[in-house]
C-alpha cells in the first residue's frame, strides 16, 4: 500500500522538479535573444512557493506558485518570458527600494506600465505578444502627455496628476499586472538591503556597456527604449549641497580654531600656574566657503516657473547654511533668456532671504546662453569679482552655448525628463537633478483618502463622468478582450 503522504511528496517534487526546468529554459531562451542580459539573468535563484497563487521576487530569488507557474507555461513560453524579465527589469531598476513614500497602489502601477512597456517595445519573438489596444492608447496618452521616457518615476507623476477613479485604475491594474509585489514591503536587514542595491547597481551598469558596445551587432538593437532607461537610472545621483561647495575658497574666518593648538601643554599650563594655559587657541581659522559666485537663470519660455523656485529655494538652503557661507558675500543671481532681464547682487543672508521672497521671473523670451557670459566677463573686467570660482546655469539646454571656455569653472543644471543635453561643449561640467534632488517629492500622496477624495470631485452637473485630463470616460475605453 502506498502512503498517501509520501505519495503527494513525491507528485510535489516532481511538480518542482518540472517548474524549475520551465524557468531555467526561459532563462536560456532569454539569454539566447538578449545577451546584454547574461549576469542579470544568472543573479535570481528560484523557489516554490506553495502558499502562493502568483509569482513574485525580492530582487534576490523568484518565488513562484508551481500550479500557477504551470499553467502560466500551458499558455505559452512567450507568458513565462515576459513575467521573467518583468520581474527582472523590476529588480534593475531598483523599484522595490525607490517607493519612498509614494502612494503603494499607484507605484506598484506605475512600475508594472513602465516594464511592460519596455518588453512590449522589444520586437523579439521570444517575449513578443500583440499589445491590447487599450494597452496601445495607454502608451500614446502618456506620451502625448509630454513623457519622453516611460519609467516609473515619470508615469507615477502622471498617473497623480490624472486623478483616476477606481474603476480606472482596476482597468488600468488588470490590463499591467504580471507579479505580486508583496515582497517589496517586508521588512529587511540593512546590510542585506545595500547588498540587493548594489548588486543590481552594477548589473544594470554592465548592462549599459554591453549594449552600448555591442551596438548594431546585437540582434536586439531594437531595444532603445531599454537602452534610455537604463541611461537615466545610471546617472549618478549628485547630492546638490557637496556639488555646490567645489566652488568653494580658501579663507580665513575669525572663530575658534581648536585644532591649532597642542592640549598636552595647555592642560599642564593650566595644571602647574593654575589658570594660566601656556598655548591660547588661534582666533582665526582657514575655511572653506563660497564667497564669489554667479548664478544664471534660465527664464525663457521652455523653463517652468516652478522648477526655477525650487532650484532657488535649494540654492539658498545651501547658501545661507553657516558651513557654506561667508557673512558678507558676493553672489550675482542672472535672468537671462535671450538677454539679460535684471542682476541682482547678494552680499548677506538677509539680503539672500528678501530676494527670495520677493522672487519673480522676467523674460520669457528665446534662449541664448551667450549673453550671460559675455555680461560676467563684463563683470571680470570692471574688478567686481575677486575670486570668482564657478558659474551654475539652470536651464533646459535648448538655446545656444558659447565656443569658447571662461576663466572659472561652469555647470548647466538640467531638470530630469525636461532638458536637452545633446550641444553641451566639452569643457562645461552638467548635472541632471530630479525633483527629489531638489527636496521635494512630486505626487505624493498622504494616503487613499486623498485619491478617493480626488475621484469623488470627478462628476459633471449633468451627471456624466468627467475624465481626467488626457483620458477616457468609461464609454470611450477602446473595446477589446478586456473588460471592467
Amino acid at each position: 500500500m502506498i502512503d498517501p503522504t509520501r505519495h503527494r511528496q513525491l507528485q510535489e517534487l516532481d511538480q518542482v522538479g518540472l517548474c524549475v526546468k520551465i524557468l531555467t529554459m526561459s532563462r536560456n531562451e532569454l539569454y539566447l535573444n538578449m545577451r546584454f542580459l547574461d549576469v542579470s539573468l544568472s543573479s535570481l535563484g528560484f523557489e516554490a512557493d506553495w502558499n502562493r497563487r502568483g509569482i513574485a521576487t525580492d530582487g534576490f530569488l523568484i518565488y513562484y506558485g508551481p500550479d500557477f507557474l504551470i499553467e502560466l507555461y500551458r499558455q505559452g513560453r512567450v507568458m513565462v518570458n515576459r513575467a521573467f524579465l518583468h520581474m527582472l527589469f523590476h529588480c534593475l531598476f531598483c523599484h522595490m527600494d525607490t517607493r519612498k513614500g509614494r502612494d503603494p497602489r499607484l507605484w506598484n502601477l506605475a512600475c508594472d506600465i513602465a516594464m511592460e512597456s519596455v518588453i512590449d517595445g522589444l520586437y523579439q519573438k521570444c517575449v513578443h505578444r500583440p499589445p491590447s489596444m487599450f494597452r496601445r492608447e495607454t502608451y500614446l496618452r502618456f506620451k502625448n502627455a509630454g513623457l519622453a521616457v516611460m519609467n516609473a518615476e515619470g508615469i507615477y507623476k502622471k498617473l497623480v496628476e490624472m486623478k483616476f477613479n477606481e474603476k480606472q485604475l482596476d482597468r488600468l491594474t488588470g490590463e499591467f499586472y504580471v507579479d505580486s509585489h508583496d515582497l517589496w514591503e517586508q521588512e529587511m536587514p540593512k546590510s542585506q538591503m545595500i547588498r540587493r542595491q548594489n548588486l543590481w547597481k552594477d548589473n544594470r551598469e554592465k548592462m549599459q556597456t554591453e549594449m552600448e558596445t555591442t551596438g548594431s551587432k546585437d540582434p536586439s538593437e531594437d531595444s532603445r527604449d531599454l537602452l534610455e532607461q537604463v541611461q537615466v537610472e545610471n546617472r549618478e545621483r549628485y547630492d546638490y549641497r557637496a556639488f555646490l561647495r567645489k566652488f568653494a575658497v580658501l579663507k580665513e574666518e575669525i572663530q575658534v580654531d581648536p585644532d591649532s593648538f597642542d592640549p598636552v601643554f595647555y592642560t599642564y599650563g593650566l595644571e602647574m600656574y593654575g589658570n594660566m594655559p601656556l598655548v591660547e587657541p588661534l582666533e582665526t581659522k582657514e575655511v572653506y566657503r563660497v564667497e564669489d559666485f554667479v548664478i544664471v537663470i534660465d527664464t525663457s519660455m521652455s523653463c517652468s516657473g516652478p522648477l526655477v523656485q525650487r532650484f532657488l529655494e535649494e540654492t539658498y538652503s545651501v547658501l545661507s547654511s553657516s558651513e557654506s557661507y561667508f557673512h558678507k558675500v558676493n553672489i550675482h543671481i542672472i535672468q537671462c533668456d535671450e538677454k539679460i532681464q535684471s542682476d541682482v547682487v547678494i552680499t548677506s543672508q538677509e539680503e539672500m532671504k528678501n530676494y527670495m521672497e520677493h522672487f519673480t521671473i522676467a523674460g520669457q523670451g528665446g534662449t541664448d546662453f551667450r549673453p550671460a557670459f559675455e555680461y560676467v566677463a563684463g563683470l571680470q573686467a570692471r574688478r567686481e569679482f575677486t575670486r570668482l570660482r564657478g558659474l551654475i546655469y539652470f536651464t533646459d539646454g535648448k538655446g545656444i552655448y558659447p565656443v569658447q571656455k571662461p576663466p572659472y569653472d561652469t555647470v548647466f543644471v538640467f531638470m530630469k525628463d525636461s532638458y536637452s543635453d545633446i550641444s553641451v561643449p566639452g569643457w562645461a561640467m552638467k548635472i541632471i537633478l530630479s525633483p527629489e534632488d531638489l527636496g521635494q517629492e512630486p505626487g505624493v500622496l498622504a494616503g487613499d483618502a486623498q485619491r478617493q477624495a480626488a475621484g469623488g470631485e470627478q462628476t459633471e452637473a449633468g451627471g456624466r463622468e468627467q475624465k481626467p485630463d488626457g483620458w477616457w470616460l468609461e464609454d470611450e475605453i477602446p473595446k477589446d478582450d478586456m473588460q471592467w
